[in-house]
């Protein structure tokens, strides 16, 4: 697991509970989509959202994305760093900034 404190909490929070045997890359995959789905609940009805209710759904959906990238051998904080490369190459910023222009649009 991840290399640090949430990494060896959900480590042991799986462990003891023997709950690694349930999470295939399928089921971890399912479960961020529907942890993402209540995170949208919050706001069905307003804007803004309870802040604690948001929280929750947020660290629900996080925990299964780092549940997930353990399991594939993904280090969350480089493929995000590599997605991030990508993406900059994509949208340059003399000609992105400020809009929200789809990268084939700029």
């Amino acid at each position: 697991m991840i290399d640090r404190p949430v990494g060896v909490a959900l480590s042991a929070l799986v462990a003891e509970r023997d709950w690694a045997q349930f999470h295939t890359p399928e089921n971890l995959a399912k479960s961020i989509a529907i942890e993402a789905g209540e995170l949208l609940e919050c706001f069905q009805w307003s804007a803004d959202g309870d802040a604690a209710h948001v929280r929750d759904e947020l660290a629900d959906v996080l925990t299964y994305c780092f549940l997930l990238a353990d399991r594939i051998g993904a280090d969350p904080d480089q493929i995000v760093l590599d997605k991030l490369q990508r993406t900059r190459a994509k949208y340059p910023v003399e000609k992105s900034r400020g809009r929200s222009d789809k990268y084939d649009q700029l």
